[in-house]
């Protein structure tokens, strides 16, 4: 039986090396095939962030703009002198400062949603996420449920009343001729 050259010292140590740095190996490649599922919600996040940006300055500002410009004046308008006028006031006021609540909030998130569309690190203010949603859905909620059917109301006493809204309306929002663009 041969003798090793080195008294105590293990023959197959070396080999142990290749197994040990095997086993390192595969679990770094291990980590790497989880790196498809994990950029699958990164991806979603980045488009979330991108969309959300374009909707909230097309559509939400739009609508708020068509609120406080076509709507709310409109009701105002409409509205009997005395209790139900002065509902409709406090109403629109409370409908614009809520705008401007939301508004606010968005601009706090959107330095940070733009970072995010484009796959950059960010610091997102969580709870300020939440409050805009929650603000917004309770926001919503109000007009869904206590103004516009009181608008719908107002408005419906006098045909062109309502004409007169849906023709402001869609003025703002038809397509410009080609000959002005």
């Amino acid at each position: 039986m041969p003798t090793p050259a080195h008294p105590g010292h293990d023959e197959q140590a070396p080999l142990t090396t290749f197994t040990d740095c095997h086993v390192g190996i595969l679990k770094r490649l291990q980590s790497l095939d989880g790196l498809p599922a994990l950029l699958e919600p990164v991806a979603q996040a980045r488009q979330i962030a991108s969309d959300s940006l374009a909707f909230f300055r097309e559509a939400i500002f739009e609508h708020h703009l068509d609120e406080e410009r076509d709507l709310f004046p409109a009701v105002l308008a409409s509205a009997q002198p005395g209790v139900e006028h002065e509902r409709v006031q406090g109403m629109t006021e409370r409908l614009t400062r809520e705008h401007r609540a939301i508004e606010t909030l968005w601009k706090g998130l959107e330095k940070a949603l733009k970072r995010v569309g484009k796959g950059q690190d960010a610091d997102l203010d969580v709870d300020e996420l939440h409050q805009l949603v929650t603000a917004y859905a309770a926001h919503a909620a109000f007009e869904e449920k206590e103004f516009l059917p009181l608008s719908e109301t107002i408005l419906s006493r006098n045909s062109n009343h309502m004409a007169a809204l849906g023709l402001s309306l869609h003025i703002r929002h038809a397509r410009k001729p080609l000959a002005y663009i």
